[in-house]
């Protein structure tokens, strides 16, 4: 996820396991699917910006790639009902995706989770988890949310030789709302 600040996020925590949060982050299936069914069907993907860029260290790492690699990068809102409910950040290499002849660039308001798991080529790899404390969300993050809480975020990589794929999520606040969940790391009063 780019970010606002220097700060960055760690990867590698723990899930939240005593939180309503828990089967969302850690459900192998299609979250996209998950959504529209939450959603009543009123599900979108709103686009905020793709194209060619250096990608993160940690997002290069977890790609197996050298550092300062230059890659696609999609990042969207999930919508439900109309309001953003997840900001997920897709990234793959150049070189990889370039070779794979799979094209991002063309998805427009089209789910990649749709995509990825439609193709049985496509394999998941582990979760990653992280809660993202507000000075590391990436600018259209704070541009677009009111609430400065940390959000719970996961992230995974989709393999289909020569390509990966790591598609990062975080979970908004809306999504809480809409479930008349408290936020996770809120105690309730």
């Amino acid at each position: 996820m780019a970010h606002s600040s220097s700060a960055r996020p760690v990867w590698g925590q723990t899930a939240p396991s005593t939180s309503p949060l828990h089967p969302w982050l850690t459900s192998q299936g299609s979250l996209t699917r998950l959504l529209r069914a939450q959603s009543n069907g009123l599900f979108s993907v709103q686009p905020l910006r793709e194209g060619w860029q250096p990608l993160r260290p940690d997002e290069c790492q977890s790609l197996n790639c050298p550092p300062d690699t230059d890659g696609w990068v999609r990042e969207v809102f999930l919508c439900g009902q109309q309001q953003p409910w997840i900001y997920a950040r897709s990234v793959a290499s150049r070189h990889a995706l370039l070779a794979s002849g799979f094209d991002l660039a063309s998805l427009g308001s089209r789910s990649l989770g749709e995509l990825l798991f439609a193709d049985p080529a496509f394999n998941r790899g582990p979760f990653e988890f992280c809660s993202l404390p507000a000075d590391a969300w990436p600018q259209l993050l704070l541009d677009s949310q009111p609430c400065r809480q940390p959000l719970w975020a996961r992230r995974s990589c989709f393999s289909r030789q020569p390509l990966d794929i790591l598609v990062a999520e975080a979970f908004l606040p809306a999504f809480w709302q809409h479930l008349n969940t408290p936020h996770p790391d809120r105690t309730p009063d």
